[in-house]
């Protein structure tokens, strides 16, 4: 038994059971045992998780075109915002900082770029840190790294967020006739093992839940009249908008998850590159859960942003140039190499892979131009 879960057992045993955000807080951030601040848990480059290293493997890590694509767009969007100087680059949760060695190798198309930003990085993992450093180290630009948002300095930005939002704490809450009752996390009669509990119904609740989904029915819901928010990422989300409308900017925000809020569970674990029980052994697993996209939209303007989107990630990549961009490399390289580049625009773009089940939504300073890839 780890010593997370020592922890927590002790204190639901004495004060009942806690939230799922707080046990999603804990298990991934807890400074001791937490999965991200004791953890690698992005593997190696792989178009497939077989025979990778870590827990799982992100957009950036199956291919370059993925950063180099990104990078462009915010050359492109620094162009459109009228090439502020200063302004920093920032990315929430840059991983082993492989996207923006990729997007930096491209912005050096266009040296004003990199000449006018400063470089920051939120992360709050030290070994991660260490290893963001290490690729960065010859990127040209100094990081800065910040364990929170609230740390940045007060300048224009293009913020980058690649699967980030999904690893933020959720609450869940069911609804039952008119009320609605949270979900807990507690524990089993034992009282050695985790599992869920629901808390006392009430109609107060209901003010938590998006508003599309409030006056739902059960033919509506046919999985469970459960509904998933989360309040760290509304938060986050407007923090972002009330620095673009103080400074402006832009955003870009990619990740898994769907377009409008919706009812079901999608908080999953993962660990090995396979599933793993929510409950099991906090700290030990990744904790992620699907985007609400409208509900981070609406946060946003709520601050005073515009929001693009959002769009397909797969249609997305398409209109920024990624079959353009895969036949120049196809071009150069040899037989393995064309097979993986080709396998990894499909696992990038194909519906039946990342394709649709990744979005992307931009936000952007009041009514700010266009952007690359968000039709007008």
């Amino acid at each position: 038994m780890s010593t997370l879960t020592e922890r927590l057992i002790r204190r639901i045993a004495r004060s009942g059971p806690i939230s799922l955000a707080e046990y999603m807080g804990l298990a991934l951030a807890d400074p001791e045992a937490g999965y991200y601040t004791t953890n690698t848990p992005i593997g190696a480059p792989a178009v497939t998780p077989k025979g990778a290293q870590g827990d799982f493997v992100t957009a950036p890590e199956i291919s370059q075109m993925f950063g180099e694509l990104i990078g462009l767009w915010c050359v492109d969007t620094w162009d459109r915002l009228g090439q502020p100087r200063p302004f920093q680059l920032v990315e929430l949760g840059p991983g082993r900082g492989t996207l923006l060695e990729d997007a930096l190798r491209a912005a050096r198309v266009v040296p004003t770029f990199l000449e006018a930003l400063s470089l920051h990085l939120v992360e709050i993992s030290p070994t991660l840190r260490s290893q963001q450093q290490a690729r960065l180290a010859e990127c040209g630009v100094t990081p800065q790294w910040h364990a929170s948002l609230e740390d940045l300095p007060a300048l224009p930005m293009i913020l980058i967020a690649n699967e980030f939002f999904d690893a933020l704490p959720i609450r869940q809450f069911e609804r039952i006739d008119n009320s609605w009752a949270e979900r807990l996390v507690g524990l089993d009669a034992d009282g050695e093992s985790f599992c869920f509990h629901l808390g006392p119904a009430s109609p107060l609740l209901s003010h938590l839940v998006p508003l599309a989904l409030r006056a739902g029915s059960e033919k509506e819901d046919p999985g469970g009249q459960v509904v998933e928010v989360s309040p760290a990422s509304l938060w986050i989300a407007a923090e972002i908008s009330r620095r673009l409308a103080a400074k402006g900017g832009a955003a870009l925000i990619v990740d898994y998850g769907h377009a409008e809020p919706r009812y079901g569970i999608t908080l999953q674990a993962v660990r090995g590159h396979g599933r793993w029980d929510v409950l099991r052994d906090p700290g030990a697993a990744d904790l992620t859960a699907h985007v609400d996209f409208a509900s981070l939209a609406a946060a946003a303007q709520a601050e005073g942003a515009t929001a693009l989107g959002p769009v397909d990630q797969g249609p997305f990549l398409a209109s920024l140039g990624l079959a353009a961009r895969a036949e120049r490399l196809v071009a150069t390289a040899g037989p393995q190499q064309r097979e993986d580049i080709q396998a990894a625009v499909t696992r990038l773009t194909d519906p039946a892979e990342m394709g649709t089940l990744f979005k992307v939504l931009a936000l952007c300073q009041g009514k700010a131009p266009s952007l690359a890839g968000f039709s007008a």
